[in-house]
Protein backbone atom coordinates (compact mmCIF):
# COMPACT_ATOMS: atom_id res chain seq x y z
CA UNK A 1 0.00 0.00 0.00
CA UNK A 2 2.94 2.33 -0.62
CA UNK A 3 0.98 4.29 -3.20
CA UNK A 4 -1.73 5.19 -0.69
CA UNK A 5 0.92 6.45 1.72
CA UNK A 6 2.61 8.41 -1.06
CA UNK A 7 -0.74 9.92 -2.10
CA UNK A 8 -1.57 11.08 1.42
CA UNK A 9 1.92 12.41 2.13
CA UNK A 10 2.25 14.12 -1.26
CA UNK A 11 -1.20 15.69 -0.81
CA UNK A 12 -0.22 17.03 2.63
CA UNK A 13 3.11 18.39 1.39
CA UNK A 14 1.29 20.26 -1.36
CA UNK A 15 -1.08 21.82 1.19
CA UNK A 16 1.86 22.98 3.34
CA UNK A 17 4.50 23.90 0.76
CA UNK A 18 2.65 24.63 -2.47
CA UNK A 19 4.82 25.66 -5.43
CA UNK A 20 7.81 27.69 -4.11
CA UNK A 21 8.85 30.51 -6.44
CA UNK A 22 12.13 29.90 -8.23
CA UNK A 23 11.78 26.12 -8.46
CA UNK A 24 11.83 24.51 -11.88
CA UNK A 25 8.56 22.62 -11.99
CA UNK A 26 8.31 19.38 -14.02
CA UNK A 27 5.35 20.87 -15.89
CA UNK A 28 7.66 23.65 -17.10
CA UNK A 29 9.96 20.97 -18.52
CA UNK A 30 7.00 19.29 -20.24
CA UNK A 31 5.97 22.68 -21.61
CA UNK A 32 9.48 23.28 -22.99
CA UNK A 33 9.39 19.96 -24.86
CA UNK A 34 5.90 20.73 -26.19
CA UNK A 35 7.04 24.09 -27.58
CA UNK A 36 10.20 22.69 -29.16
CA UNK A 37 8.48 19.65 -30.68
CA UNK A 38 5.63 21.77 -32.04
CA UNK A 39 8.08 24.16 -33.69
CA UNK A 40 10.07 21.23 -35.08
CA UNK A 41 6.98 19.61 -36.57
CA UNK A 42 5.89 22.89 -38.15
CA UNK A 43 9.34 23.27 -39.74
CA UNK A 44 9.10 19.69 -41.00
CA UNK A 45 5.75 20.48 -42.65
CA UNK A 46 6.63 23.84 -44.21
CA UNK A 47 10.42 23.85 -44.28
CA UNK A 48 10.38 27.00 -42.15
CA UNK A 49 8.75 28.40 -39.05
CA UNK A 50 4.98 28.92 -38.88
CA UNK A 51 5.42 32.70 -38.96
CA UNK A 52 7.62 32.51 -42.05
CA UNK A 53 5.11 30.24 -43.81
CA UNK A 54 2.40 32.87 -43.28
CA UNK A 55 4.66 35.69 -44.46
CA UNK A 56 5.40 33.75 -47.64
CA UNK A 57 1.68 32.96 -48.03
CA UNK A 58 2.42 29.25 -48.43
CA UNK A 59 -0.57 26.92 -49.01
CA UNK A 60 -2.03 25.53 -45.79
CA UNK A 61 -1.32 21.83 -45.21
CA UNK A 62 -4.22 20.99 -42.92
CA UNK A 63 -3.89 17.20 -43.07
CA UNK A 64 -0.18 17.35 -42.31
CA UNK A 65 -0.87 19.66 -39.36
CA UNK A 66 -3.54 17.31 -38.01
CA UNK A 67 -1.12 14.38 -38.26
CA UNK A 68 1.62 16.42 -36.62
CA UNK A 69 -0.78 17.19 -33.78
CA UNK A 70 -1.35 13.49 -33.16
CA UNK A 71 2.41 12.87 -33.22
CA UNK A 72 2.95 15.74 -30.79
CA UNK A 73 0.29 14.45 -28.41
CA UNK A 74 1.50 10.84 -28.53
CA UNK A 75 5.19 11.66 -28.04
CA UNK A 76 4.60 14.06 -25.14
CA UNK A 77 2.06 11.94 -23.23
CA UNK A 78 3.69 8.54 -23.74
CA UNK A 79 7.16 10.01 -23.32
CA UNK A 80 6.19 11.60 -20.00
CA UNK A 81 4.69 8.33 -18.77
CA UNK A 82 7.79 6.32 -19.75
CA UNK A 83 10.27 8.79 -18.27
CA UNK A 84 8.50 8.90 -14.90
CA UNK A 85 8.06 5.11 -14.94
CA UNK A 86 11.78 4.71 -15.61
CA UNK A 87 12.76 7.06 -12.78
CA UNK A 88 10.49 5.22 -10.34
CA UNK A 89 11.79 1.83 -11.50
CA UNK A 90 15.40 2.95 -11.03
CA UNK A 91 14.59 4.32 -7.58
CA UNK A 92 12.87 1.04 -6.66
CA UNK A 93 15.87 -0.94 -7.90
CA UNK A 94 18.12 1.07 -5.57
CA UNK A 95 15.76 0.75 -2.58
CA UNK A 96 11.96 0.47 -2.13
CA UNK A 97 11.96 3.40 0.28
CA UNK A 98 13.72 5.57 -2.29
CA UNK A 99 10.92 4.81 -4.76
CA UNK A 100 8.39 5.75 -2.09
CA UNK A 101 10.12 9.08 -1.47
CA UNK A 102 10.47 9.85 -5.18
CA UNK A 103 6.83 8.96 -5.87
CA UNK A 104 5.73 11.10 -2.93
CA UNK A 105 7.70 14.03 -4.32
CA UNK A 106 6.25 13.51 -7.79
CA UNK A 107 2.69 13.39 -6.43
CA UNK A 108 3.33 16.60 -4.52
CA UNK A 109 4.53 18.21 -7.76
CA UNK A 110 1.47 17.00 -9.69
CA UNK A 111 -1.11 18.52 -7.31
CA UNK A 112 -1.96 22.22 -7.24
CA UNK A 113 -4.35 22.73 -4.33
CA UNK A 114 -2.38 25.33 -2.40
CA UNK A 115 -1.04 27.15 -5.45
CA UNK A 116 -4.57 27.52 -6.82
CA UNK A 117 -5.72 29.02 -3.56
CA UNK A 118 -2.62 31.23 -3.23
CA UNK A 119 -2.90 32.70 -6.72
CA UNK A 120 -6.65 33.24 -6.53
CA UNK A 121 -6.39 34.92 -3.12
CA UNK A 122 -4.04 37.53 -4.59
CA UNK A 123 -7.08 38.81 -6.48
CA UNK A 124 -9.14 38.70 -3.27
CA UNK A 125 -6.52 40.69 -1.37
CA UNK A 126 -6.49 43.44 -4.04
CA UNK A 127 -10.29 43.65 -4.17
CA UNK A 128 -10.60 43.73 -0.39
CA UNK A 129 -8.53 46.93 -0.16
CA UNK A 130 -10.30 48.51 -3.14
CA UNK A 131 -7.38 48.14 -5.55
CA UNK A 132 -9.34 47.32 -8.70
CA UNK A 133 -6.38 48.02 -10.98
CA UNK A 134 -4.21 45.60 -9.00
CA UNK A 135 -6.99 42.99 -9.01
CA UNK A 136 -7.30 43.28 -12.79
CA UNK A 137 -3.56 42.71 -13.11
CA UNK A 138 -3.63 39.66 -10.84
CA UNK A 139 -6.60 38.06 -12.60
CA UNK A 140 -4.93 38.64 -15.98
CA UNK A 141 -2.34 36.02 -14.94
CA UNK A 142 -5.09 33.44 -14.42
CA UNK A 143 -7.53 33.94 -17.33
CA UNK A 144 -7.29 34.41 -21.07
CA UNK A 145 -10.00 37.09 -21.38
CA UNK A 146 -9.34 40.83 -21.56
CA UNK A 147 -9.30 42.20 -18.01
CA UNK A 148 -8.56 45.92 -18.34
CA UNK A 149 -12.26 46.92 -18.43
CA UNK A 150 -13.66 44.45 -15.88
CA UNK A 151 -15.46 45.88 -12.86
CA UNK A 152 -15.07 44.53 -9.33
CA UNK A 153 -17.85 41.95 -9.66
CA UNK A 154 -16.56 40.74 -13.04
CA UNK A 155 -13.03 40.32 -11.65
CA UNK A 156 -14.38 38.32 -8.71
CA UNK A 157 -16.49 36.22 -11.09
CA UNK A 158 -13.47 35.43 -13.26
CA UNK A 159 -11.56 34.32 -10.16
CA UNK A 160 -14.43 32.12 -8.93
CA UNK A 161 -14.65 30.50 -12.38
CA UNK A 162 -10.91 29.83 -12.34
CA UNK A 163 -11.03 28.15 -8.94
CA UNK A 164 -14.10 26.07 -9.79
CA UNK A 165 -12.76 24.88 -13.15
CA UNK A 166 -9.25 24.16 -11.85
CA UNK A 167 -10.60 22.24 -8.87
CA UNK A 168 -11.33 19.56 -11.46
CA UNK A 169 -8.24 19.57 -13.67
CA UNK A 170 -5.70 20.83 -11.12
CA UNK A 171 -6.63 18.65 -8.14
CA UNK A 172 -9.42 16.09 -8.64
CA UNK A 173 -8.34 14.70 -12.03
CA UNK A 174 -4.66 14.30 -11.04
CA UNK A 175 -5.69 12.48 -7.84
CA UNK A 176 -7.96 10.21 -9.87
CA UNK A 177 -5.19 9.20 -12.27
CA UNK A 178 -2.64 8.84 -9.47
CA UNK A 179 -5.08 6.45 -7.76
CA UNK A 180 -5.26 4.37 -10.94
CA UNK A 181 -1.61 4.30 -11.89
CA UNK A 182 0.61 6.19 -9.49
CA UNK A 183 2.77 9.20 -10.28
CA UNK A 184 3.52 7.96 -13.82
CA UNK A 185 -0.13 8.08 -14.87
CA UNK A 186 -0.62 11.28 -12.89
CA UNK A 187 2.15 12.98 -14.84
CA UNK A 188 0.81 11.59 -18.11
CA UNK A 189 -2.45 13.38 -17.28
CA UNK A 190 -0.53 16.59 -16.50
CA UNK A 191 1.11 16.26 -19.92
CA UNK A 192 -2.36 16.08 -21.51
CA UNK A 193 -3.47 19.09 -19.49
CA UNK A 194 -0.35 21.07 -20.43
CA UNK A 195 -0.81 20.25 -24.11
CA UNK A 196 -4.38 21.51 -23.89
CA UNK A 197 -3.30 24.77 -22.26
CA UNK A 198 -0.53 25.38 -24.82
CA UNK A 199 -1.77 24.19 -28.21
CA UNK A 200 -5.52 23.52 -28.00
CA UNK A 201 -6.63 26.98 -29.09
CA UNK A 202 -8.85 27.64 -32.11
CA UNK A 203 -6.64 30.34 -33.57
CA UNK A 204 -5.08 30.31 -37.02
CA UNK A 205 -1.84 28.63 -35.99
CA UNK A 206 -3.16 25.97 -33.61
CA UNK A 207 -6.56 25.09 -35.08
CA UNK A 208 -5.31 21.84 -36.67
CA UNK A 209 -2.12 20.95 -34.82
CA UNK A 210 -3.94 21.33 -31.49
CA UNK A 211 -6.96 19.22 -32.47
CA UNK A 212 -5.65 15.95 -31.02
CA UNK A 213 -4.61 17.57 -27.74
CA UNK A 214 -8.04 19.18 -27.28
CA UNK A 215 -9.89 15.93 -27.95
CA UNK A 216 -7.66 13.88 -25.66
CA UNK A 217 -8.09 16.45 -22.88
CA UNK A 218 -11.88 16.19 -23.24
CA UNK A 219 -11.68 12.40 -23.03
CA UNK A 220 -9.31 12.31 -20.06
CA UNK A 221 -11.39 14.82 -18.10
CA UNK A 222 -14.77 13.22 -18.77
CA UNK A 223 -14.90 11.04 -15.63
CA UNK A 224 -12.81 13.30 -13.33
CA UNK A 225 -14.94 16.38 -14.09
CA UNK A 226 -18.07 14.54 -13.01
CA UNK A 227 -16.31 13.10 -9.97
CA UNK A 228 -15.24 16.64 -9.09
CA UNK A 229 -18.81 17.88 -9.40
CA UNK A 230 -20.01 15.14 -7.07
CA UNK A 231 -17.31 15.91 -4.52
CA UNK A 232 -18.13 19.62 -4.71
CA UNK A 233 -21.82 18.93 -4.08
CA UNK A 234 -20.83 16.96 -0.95
CA UNK A 235 -18.54 19.82 0.06
CA UNK A 236 -21.45 22.24 -0.43
CA UNK A 237 -23.51 20.21 2.04
CA UNK A 238 -20.68 20.02 4.58
CA UNK A 239 -20.09 23.77 4.35
CA UNK A 240 -23.85 24.43 4.72
CA UNK A 241 -24.12 26.29 1.46
CA UNK A 242 -27.10 25.97 -0.91
CA UNK A 243 -26.89 22.26 -1.72
CA UNK A 244 -30.32 22.19 -3.36
CA UNK A 245 -29.28 25.06 -5.59
CA UNK A 246 -25.98 23.33 -6.37
CA UNK A 247 -27.76 20.17 -7.49
CA UNK A 248 -30.40 22.09 -9.46
CA UNK A 249 -27.92 24.28 -11.35
CA UNK A 250 -25.60 21.32 -11.93
CA UNK A 251 -28.40 19.34 -13.55
CA UNK A 252 -29.51 22.31 -15.64
CA UNK A 253 -26.23 24.03 -16.64
CA UNK A 254 -23.50 21.38 -16.47
CA UNK A 255 -23.12 21.50 -20.27
CA UNK A 256 -23.41 25.29 -20.59
CA UNK A 257 -19.84 25.70 -21.80
CA UNK A 258 -17.83 25.34 -25.00
CA UNK A 259 -16.08 22.42 -23.28
CA UNK A 260 -18.09 19.31 -22.29
CA UNK A 261 -16.31 19.22 -18.92
CA UNK A 262 -15.58 22.77 -17.72
CA UNK A 263 -19.12 23.67 -16.65
CA UNK A 264 -19.49 20.62 -14.38
CA UNK A 265 -17.84 22.21 -11.33
CA UNK A 266 -18.69 25.79 -12.34
CA UNK A 267 -22.37 24.86 -12.29
CA UNK A 268 -22.07 23.41 -8.78
CA UNK A 269 -20.22 26.49 -7.52
CA UNK A 270 -22.74 28.85 -9.11
CA UNK A 271 -25.66 27.02 -7.51
CA UNK A 272 -23.98 26.68 -4.14
CA UNK A 273 -23.18 30.41 -3.98
CA UNK A 274 -26.40 31.59 -5.67
CA UNK A 275 -24.51 33.52 -8.35
CA UNK A 276 -24.24 33.52 -12.14
CA UNK A 277 -21.01 32.61 -13.92
CA UNK A 278 -20.05 32.38 -17.58
CA UNK A 279 -21.46 34.72 -20.21
CA UNK A 280 -19.87 36.70 -23.03
CA UNK A 281 -16.33 38.05 -22.54
CA UNK A 282 -13.77 39.80 -24.72
CA UNK A 283 -10.69 37.92 -25.88
CA UNK A 284 -7.99 39.93 -27.68
CA UNK A 285 -10.49 42.72 -28.24
CA UNK A 286 -13.22 40.51 -29.69
CA UNK A 287 -16.35 39.31 -27.86
CA UNK A 288 -16.74 35.54 -27.46
CA UNK A 289 -20.31 34.51 -26.76
CA UNK A 290 -20.67 31.92 -24.00
CA UNK A 291 -23.79 30.70 -22.18
CA UNK A 292 -24.39 31.75 -18.59
CA UNK A 293 -24.17 29.28 -15.71
CA UNK A 294 -26.44 29.71 -12.69
CA UNK A 295 -29.09 32.27 -11.78
CA UNK A 296 -28.35 35.97 -11.34
CA UNK A 297 -29.70 36.08 -7.78
CA UNK A 298 -27.05 38.51 -6.56
CA UNK A 299 -23.83 40.12 -7.86
CA UNK A 300 -20.61 38.16 -7.43
CA UNK A 301 -18.57 39.66 -4.58
CA UNK A 302 -14.97 39.19 -3.53
CA UNK A 303 -15.98 37.07 -0.52
CA UNK A 304 -17.18 34.47 -3.04
CA UNK A 305 -13.50 33.85 -3.81
CA UNK A 306 -12.95 32.68 -0.22
CA UNK A 307 -16.12 30.59 -0.33
CA UNK A 308 -15.05 28.88 -3.55
CA UNK A 309 -11.63 28.12 -2.08
CA UNK A 310 -13.36 26.43 0.85
CA UNK A 311 -15.24 24.31 -1.68
CA UNK A 312 -11.89 23.53 -3.31
CA UNK A 313 -10.26 22.34 -0.09
CA UNK A 314 -13.16 20.26 1.18
CA UNK A 315 -13.63 18.71 -2.28
CA UNK A 316 -9.92 17.88 -2.40
CA UNK A 317 -10.00 16.13 0.99
CA UNK A 318 -13.09 14.14 0.03
CA UNK A 319 -11.49 13.11 -3.26
CA UNK A 320 -8.33 12.00 -1.49
CA UNK A 321 -10.43 9.63 0.63
CA UNK A 322 -12.24 8.30 -2.44
CA UNK A 323 -9.00 7.84 -4.37
CA UNK A 324 -7.34 6.00 -1.50
CA UNK A 325 -10.34 3.67 -1.57
CA UNK A 326 -9.98 3.20 -5.33
CA UNK A 327 -6.32 2.29 -4.99
CA UNK A 328 -7.02 -0.11 -2.13
CA UNK A 329 -9.71 -1.91 -4.14
CA UNK A 330 -7.51 -2.13 -7.24
CA UNK A 331 -4.61 -3.61 -5.27
CA UNK A 332 -6.86 -5.92 -3.24
CA UNK A 333 -8.81 -7.35 -6.19
CA UNK A 334 -6.41 -6.97 -9.11
CA UNK A 335 -3.11 -7.31 -7.29
CA UNK A 336 -0.95 -5.03 -9.43
CA UNK A 337 -2.87 -2.56 -11.64
CA UNK A 338 -0.76 -0.45 -13.99
CA UNK A 339 2.34 0.76 -12.13
CA UNK A 340 1.37 0.66 -8.47
CA UNK A 341 4.67 -0.87 -7.48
Amino acid sequence: MQLIGAMILGFCIDLVVGDPHGWIHPVQIIGWFIAKLKEGLQRLIYGCSWEESREREMPRKETAELLAGYVLTFVIVVGTFLVVTGILALAGWIHPWLRFLVETFFIYQILATKSLKTESMKVYDRLKVGDLSGARKEISYLVGRDTQELDESEVAKADVETIAENTADGVIAPLFYIALGGAALGFAYKAVNTLDSMVAYKNEELLHIGHASAKLDDICNFIPARLAAGMMILATALLRLDVKGAVRIFRRDRFAHLSPNSAQTEAVAAGALQIQLGGTHNYFGKPVVKPTIGDDIRPVEYEDIRRTNRLLYVSAFLTLLVCCGITYLLVHFLGHPLMLG
